[in-house]
């Protein structure tokens, strides 16, 4: 009795090892950059971040967000890297919030960047004109009429020659874009920017209708970043203003290729819930644990009784 008992826990070791490694390959895509994630107190008891300097008109309330700007004319501010992203495949997931007490009139939007130039304020949504690399910007005011509706995102390759469209919103600029209502939810909203670096495809996703519901808004092939490429988010207002906060940032490199994402021209691939899987592999590894140590109680009982007899 004691042996068949001693073969099935072996067997439910075996079963639970080859869990945990078959959970390891399956998540062994993404991979957490530290150095390109933020989240809430943002800062050490330095007043600073060790990954990000932030500057301008923004302000860091350690319980809830970076904001970039305050519901206030005149504001600008900024939230930028201070390392290079070096992975040539990766994925950048943000939580933002863009509200104000504007009844109709509100503005202007905010930006993330993946840019050669980084902390230089200007014109363009709290950055620098005649950038280089790549802008997506959130916008939230049009500056002139246009055929769609606001708010508006869309994104604009700068070789760092082309001045941005300020004046038609950026219509001579677009090379991606998408109409969505980020402004003023009552779930969190989020972006989610994937790259690859080898087949140059870079896509945007955002949750804004509900939990978990991501919608591709745009996605772009052949776009080359420059080999250094700061992460930075920026925004801006003028005679019309809007809180603009950036609640995290989690980064990820991804180690497999774009395959994935090839199988289907629109649609890219299922995002592994890594925390879920980091939390099974977790349970599955004290089961284990707990497995081996009863296997050698019994193992030790029996040679015991062994003895004994």
């Amino acid at each position: 009795m004691a042996k068949g008992f001693f073969a099935r826990l072996l067997t439910a070791v075996a079963v639970l090892s080859a869990s945990v490694m078959v959970m390891a390959q399956e998540d062994d895509d993404i991979m957490p950059l530290r150095t390109h994630s933020m989240y809430m107190p943002y800062i050490d008891q330095d007043l600073q971040n060790r990954w990000f300097d932030f500057g301008g008109d923004a302000m860091i309330n350690t319980n809830k967000h970076v904001r970039l700007t305050a519901d206030r004319p005149s504001q600008t501010g900024y939230l930028w890297s201070r390392l290079p992203i070096t992975s040539a495949n990766f994925q950048v997931e943000f939580e933002f919030k863009v509200e104000g007490k504007g009844d109709g009139l509100y503005g202007d939007g905010f930006a993330v960047w993946l840019t050669k130039e980084r902390e230089t304020m200007g014109p363009v949504f709290g950055n620098k004109d005649y950038f280089e690399g790549v802008g997506i910007f959130f916008d939230t005011y049009a500056n002139s009429r246009q055929s769609h509706s606001f708010p508006f995102v869309m994104a604009m390759v700068g070789d760092g020659k082309t001045s941005y469209d300020n004046a038609n919103d950026g219509m001579a600029n677009r090379v991606g874009f998408c109409e969505s209502d980020f402004r003023a939810k009552n779930i969190p909203t989020k972006g989610r920017i994937r790259y690859y670096r080898e087949s140059g495809v870079m896509t945007l996703e955002l949750q804004t209708k509900e939990w978990d519901r991501w919608e591709e808004c745009f996605r772009l092939n052949d776009i080359k970043l420059p080999q250094i490429s700061y992460l930075g988010f920026t925004a801006i207002t003028g005679e019309v203003h809007d809180n603009h906060d950036i609640i995290s940032i989690t980064t990820n490199t991804l180690s497999k290729t774009e395959t994935a994402v090839k199988r289907n021209n629109s649609t890219p691939p299922p995002q592994k819930k890594t925390g879920v899987m980091w939390y099974l592999k977790f349970l599955a590894a004290c089961g284990v644990f707990v497995a081996l140590v009863m296997a050698f109680k019994m193992s030790k009982s029996s040679s015991n009784d062994m003895k004994r007899f």
